[in-house]
């Protein structure tokens, strides 16, 4: 994945399908999107466009392709995560959650459990 490469929200569906499933044919990923189902053939044209973007790969069983993302989910959330504090917080990480906070009218105890779970999850990862 090329880096600061935005997918489009018919992409990024198609992508949830498929890390959902882990490896899937067009009609698989097509199973996973909500109501109303986008047509087999526009499922099949958005998965080209995600392979020429170096998202997935397939292999051919016989007549069939089977699809399997190239792209973690946590690496492109990283990614997109990252360019959002970059060019909407100006790299401040309290900037950033101070806006959700607000936004979503987060109560004292809701951003204590918020710090907790981060310290929790910083331990282990000073651990591995």
């Amino acid at each position: 994945m090329e880096k600061g490469v935005q997918l489009t929200r018919a992409e990024e569906q198609i992508m949830q399908a498929l890390w959902t499933l882990n490896e899937g044919t067009v009609q698989e990923i097509r199973d996973q999107l909500e109501d109303p189902k986008p047509a087999r053939t526009t499922v099949s044209t958005v998965l080209t466009i995600l392979e020429n973007k170096g998202f997935v790969s397939h292999n051919s069983l016989g007549r069939t392709n089977v699809y399997t993302p190239l792209v973690a989910k946590e690496a492109y959330s990283k990614s997109q995560l990252s360019g959002l504090l970059r060019n909407y917080f100006n790299n401040s990480f309290a900037a950033m959650t101070s806006f959700f906070a607000k936004e979503n009218n987060y109560t004292i105890e809701e951003l204590d459990l918020l710090i907790r779970d981060t310290k929790d999850q910083l331990k282990k990862e000073e651990e591995k």
